[in-house]
């Protein structure tokens, strides 16, 4: 199974780190690794006084925020409640014509 893997290496912050994923999530990786290193560049011209580290973890918080923003968002969302509730007009409907 990790024949099937793929060997890539992702710059995170001027480091580099080897990973083996699947061949379809690695533009996905790629992608994260840039979002990344923009948002930590973002900071680091922002604030001169502060180290990379300080920068990783104020982009963590960032995406993460982002992250439980879609989740809340997702969990909130109306559709399932829609859905219910044109399941019992459906079946009131059925009701009446038997």
């Amino acid at each position: 199974m990790d024949d099937e893997k793929l060997s890539i290496r992702v710059n995170v912050a001027d480091r580099y780190y080897p990973l083996k994923v699947e061949r379809e999530d690695e533009e996905k990786i790629r992608r994260a690794a840039r979002m990344i290193n923009e948002k930590v560049l973002q900071y680091k011209q922002r604030y001169t006084d502060k180290d990379i580290q300080d920068f990783l973890a104020m982009a963590s918080l960032q995406f993460v925020i982002k992250l439980i923003d879609e989740e809340e968002a997702l969990s909130n969302d109306y559709l399932p409640n829609a859905l219910n509730e044109l399941t019992l007009k459906i079946g009131k409907v059925l009701e009446e014509k038997e």
